[in-house]
C-alpha cells in the first residue's frame, strides 16, 4: 500500500513548517516556560527573604499566665518553666516558614542562616527537658521519673534533619504535646505525684551543662579569626592521663563558609536561654531571694538579650582581629563570654550553704 504523501501535508490537521506555524508554537512554548520559571524564581526568592528572619522575644511569665487561664487551672511553680518549653517548641515549629532544618525543596533548602538558630534553640530545649526529667521533676536520684517527661525528652532529641518516616516536626510537636500534659498535671494541686522541685542543687547543676553550652559555642565563635590553642586536658592533674598523644599547640580557625552558621547557632542559643532563664527566675524566686543571687541572674538576662540586637549588616563580617572590618562573631563571643563567667559565679551562689 502506497502512502498519500501530498494528501497527507493538505490535511488540515498538519501544520507545514513552511507555513511558519511549528515555529511560532514552539517559540510561544518557549516563552510560557520562561515566564513559569521566572515566576517561580521570584516566588522563591520572595519566601527566602519572608522566611530569613528569627522570632520576636516573648515574656515567659506572661504568656504562661495567658495558658494557664485559657486552661483554667493556676500557675503553680515550674508551670512557667515548663510552658516555656512548650513555647520554644512551638516557635521552632509554627513560625514564619515553619521548621526549615529538614527541608528538601526551595526555598527552604536554601535558606542557611535560620537552620542553624534552629539548632540553637533546639540544643537548649533538650538540656532542660533532660534536666526536668532527671532532676527538677524528681526529689531524690531514686524516686520514680516523670512517664510524659520521659517520653517527650525522647521526642525531643530525635534526628533534627529528619523529613519524613517519622518528620522532625512531628516528633517535636510530640514532646510538647508531653510536656504540656506535664504541665497541666502540675497546676492539679490533687495530683500528688507529679512535682516540681525548685531547690538550689537542681538549679545548679542545670546551670553547669548550660556553662559546658556556653564555653563550646564561645570557643566556636572565637576561632573565626584563627587561635592558637595550648592542649588543657590534663592541666592540674599530674597524674591523669589521656587515651590518644595530641600535640601541645594548635591552630585552630572556623572555616569562611562555616562562620556565619556558627554565629546564628550562637543567636539561637542565646535567645533560647534568656527565656529560659526569665522562666527560672520567677519559678526559683525564692531561692535565689535568699541566696541573693537574683540581681545577678538579671545581669545575665540582660547580656543575653544584648545579643538579640538587630543586624544591620547584609552578611555576617569576619574582619581579623583590630582589623579594618568588624568582626560579628568576636562581639558574639565577647557577650557569650560574660555570661559564662557570671552563670559560673551564679552556681557558686546557689552551692553555698
Amino acid at each position: 500500500m502506497k502512502f498519500n504523501w501530498k494528501f497527507w501535508q493538505k490535511s488540515p490537521f498538519v501544520t507545514p513548517d513552511e507555513s511558519g506555524w511549528t515555529k511560532k508554537i514552539g517559540t510561544g512554548v518557549g516563552l510560557a516556560a520562561g515566564a513559569v520559571l521566572g515566576i517561580y524564581v521570584l516566588v522563591v526568592i520572595a519566601l527566602w527573604w519572608w522566611w530569613s528572619y528569627e522570632p520576636d522575644m516573648f515574656d515567659p511569665v506572661a504568656v504562661a499566665k495567658q495558658r494557664a487561664a485559657k486552661a483554667g487551672v493556676e500557675p503553680v511553680t515550674g508551670y512557667t518553666t515548663a510552658t516555656t518549653i512548650v513555647v520554644l517548641a512551638e516557635t521552632l515549629l509554627d513560625k514564619r516558614g515553619g521548621y526549615l532544618s529538614n527541608d528538601i525543596f526551595p526555598p527552604g533548602v536554601i535558606v542557611d542562616n535560620v537552620p542553624n538558630w534552629e539548632f540553637g534553640v533546639l540544643v537548649h530545649v533538650r538540656d532542660i527537658s533532660r534536666a526536668l526529667r532527671n532532676d527538677l521533676s524528681r526529689s531524690q536520684s531514686q524516686s520514680a521519673e516523670d512517664p510524659d517527661l520521659a517520653i517527650a525528652q525522647g521526642h525531643f532529641f530525635y534526628d533534627n534533619a529528619s523529613w519524613i518516616f517519622p518528620a522532625s516536626e512531628s516528633e517535636y510537636r510530640k514532646g510538647a504535646a508531653h510536656v504540656t500534659d506535664y504541665a497541666t498535671r502540675l497546676a492539679n494541686r490533687a495530683a500528688e505525684d507529679t512535682q516540681f522541685y525548685a531547690r538550689a542543687d537542681n538549679l545548679a547543676r542545670w546551670l553547669q551543662e548550660v556553662e559546658t553550652r556556653l564555653g563550646d559555642i564561645s570557643q566556636r565563635l572565637s576561632q573565626s579569626v584563627g587561635k592558637r590553642q595550648l592542649h588543657l586536658g590534663l592541666a592540674g592533674d599530674p597524674a591523669a592521663t589521656q587515651a590518644t598523644d595530641t600535640r601541645r599547640d594548635t591552630q585552630k580557625k572556623t572555616s569562611w563558609f562555616e562562620i556565619d552558621d556558627v554565629f546564628y547557632e550562637a543567636r539561637g542559643q542565646t535567645w533560647a536561654l534568656a527565656h529560659l532563664l526569665k522562666a527560672v527566675d520567677h519559678d526559683f524566686s525564692a531561692v535565689l531571694d535568699d541566696k541573693n543571687a537574683r540581681v545577678s541572674l538579671r545581669q545575665i538576662i540582660r547580656e543575653l538579650e544584648a545579643t538579640q540586637e538587630a543586624i544591620w549588616s547584609p552578611m555576617i563580617l569576619n574582619g581579623g582581629g583590630f582589623g579594618f572590618l568588624a568582626n560579628h562573631s568576636l562581639v558574639m563571643a565577647s557577650y557569650v563570654s560574660r555570661v559564662n563567667a557570671a552563670l559560673i559565679d551564679l552556681r557558686d551562689l546557689l552551692d553555698k550553704g
